[in-house]
């Protein structure tokens, strides 16, 4: 396969860029998706088969069922990085494995329900916080251990409106090119 086309099955709504100004319209919008996905996502994967969560969106990718726990893995993270940089001053998150969480044994056999009513409960908790946050709250930050990165939470709204959109495009487009 060529490197185009592997590189567009990996990313298939591309990169993650971080905005450089954001507007209330654009908040507004990534919390409706944030909102929405959990519903999305289950009304995608629910009608599959079995044989159908073992298939990975892409040749040496994750199955449908490993990116079905990793999006609700994730978004749990996610939720408590928002409540530590509203609760503390600049706060070193702590990072996590994410390829080695795919391999443990519940993100490769546990029922998909498990991780859908997760992210449900963890979504209506998170966007139920997103909406009250003012201007100032969505500018505190946290830091990233990788790099020693820092981000607002304007930004991480960003990004996880990006995340839950990836990994929904990786099994949409399965989806399609299989033809289920």
């Amino acid at each position: 396969m060529e490197k185009d086309t592997l590189e567009q099955l990996r990313y298939p709504i591309g990169v993650f860029e971080i905005p450089e100004n954001i507007t209330q319209k654009q908040l507004d919008d990534w919390i409706r998706i944030l909102e929405h996905l959990p519903q999305r996502l289950a009304d995608m994967v629910t009608p599959l088969s079995a044989e159908q969560l073992e298939t990975p969106y892409r040749p040496g990718g994750w199955t449908v069922r490993q990116l079905v726990h990793h999006i609700s893995d994730s978004h749990h993270h996610s939720y408590i990085r928002f409540k530590w940089a509203l609760t503390e001053d600049n706060p070193m998150i702590k990072a996590y494995l994410e390829k080695e969480w795919s391999k443990l044994f519940d993100a490769k056999s546990a029922p998909i329900q498990l991780s859908l009513d997760h992210l449900k409960a963890v979504h209506a908790k998170l966007v139920y916080l997103l909406k009250g946050l003012s201007k100032e709250d969505l500018q505190r930050k946290f830091t990233h251990p990788e790099g020693n990165e820092e981000t607002t939470l304007a930004i991480n709204v960003s990004r996880y409106a990006w995340h839950g959109s990836h990994h929904f495009a990786h099994i949409e487009n399965l989806i399609k090119r299989e033809g289920w």
